[in-house]
């Protein structure tokens, strides 16, 4: 797979450089180098779990257990290393806290040196990762000009919430080196020896924000949450508009990146086989598990 091998390659640099910066932060007392190393450590590890994830859903894709495939992994590890995003950036900002209320000296040229080594590594993770999911930004809204059905055909363009996890953490692990360098250059010029710190909140903030991001997306997908309205409403359309039934009951809920599973109850004046109905769904949906029930008119007045 494509995302797993991608994965183990920024994993490999990510571990070397990780090391670099926690024993160049310790001997050249950089707060902000410092937290930039442990970032990468925190990255690491979720990215170690990315991989496993991706190992596993391959090595059970036929397993019977899994009554929908093993599609919902991907989520699972998106949704730990957003968790582990959080406890970082939490971390990030206590040991910042401290290190305003204790400044320590700064060995800033050397420090500067692996900063700049860090976010070259970290720009080339970034590159590696092809941008995690360029897909993950859209939501559940569409734009007028444009009829439903097309979004629903391209609404479930693959949502790797794992490669998309790992893709955040690198670029976290960019935006940390990058602010490193920043402070650091302020303290060395400029004497704003508070700069390294104070990036260090920073950092902790913009990560939290991501881990949220993350949180949310993939616990909508671990929980079940509704699919995306542009299908189901291009589902309820197709079958109402082709097929003269009445839509009464319609659940959608994502089991994979880009694969949804669909449930829809009908009421038909002249019921056909649910096959026939089968046929009118939108097609290039993502639809993999479709169950169809069909009520004859009469028979629901009477209920």
């Amino acid at each position: 797979m494509p995302g797993e091998f991608r994965t183990l390659i920024v994993i490999v640099i990510t571990a070397a450089t990780m090391v670099l910066e926690i024993v160049a932060g310790v001997v050249f007392g950089s707060m902000a180098l410092l937290a930039d190393g442990l970032h990468m450590a925190s990255h690491a590890s979720a990215l170690a779990i990315s991989l496993f994830a991706y190992v596993y859903a391959r090595r059970h894709a036929h397993d019977e257990r899994f009554c929908f495939g093993t599609g919902k992994v991907n989520s699972l590890a998106g949704f730990t290393g957003a968790v582990l995003l959080a406890l970082f950036a939490l971390l990030m900002a206590w040991e910042s806290a401290v290190r305003l209320l204790t400044p320590v000296t700064i060995a800033f040229n050397q420090a500067i040196g692996v900063a700049v080594l860090g976010l070259i590594v970290n720009g080339l993770s970034v590159f590696v990762l092809g941008g995690g999911d360029p897909h993950d930004h859209r939501d559940d809204h569409h734009d007028d000009d444009h009829d439903q059905s097309h979004h629903a055909e391209h609404h479930h363009a693959h949502h790797d919430h794992n490669l998309r996890s790992a893709y955040l953490h690198v670029l976290a692990d960019a935006l940390t080196s990058l602010l490193a360098i920043f402070a650091l250059l302020g303290g060395k010029y400029l004497g704003l020896n508070w700069l390294d710190p104070a990036m260090g909140v920073v950092g902790a903030i913009l990560v939290a924000r991501w881990s949220i991001g993350l949180l949310k997306t993939t616990s909508r997908v671990l929980l079940d949450h509704q699919g995306p309205d542009a299908i189901r409403q291009a589902v309820r359309r197709n079958l109402e508009e082709h097929s003269g039934v009445t839509v009464v009951d319609l659940h959608l809920w994502q089991i994979g990146p880009g694969v949804y599973c669909l449930a829809v109850s009908l009421i038909a004046a002249d019921p056909m086989p649910p096959a026939h109905y089968r046929q009118c769904l939108p097609q290039n949906a993502g639809l993999a598990h479709v169950t169809i029930e069909v009520h004859h008119l009469v028979e629901s007045t009477l209920d």
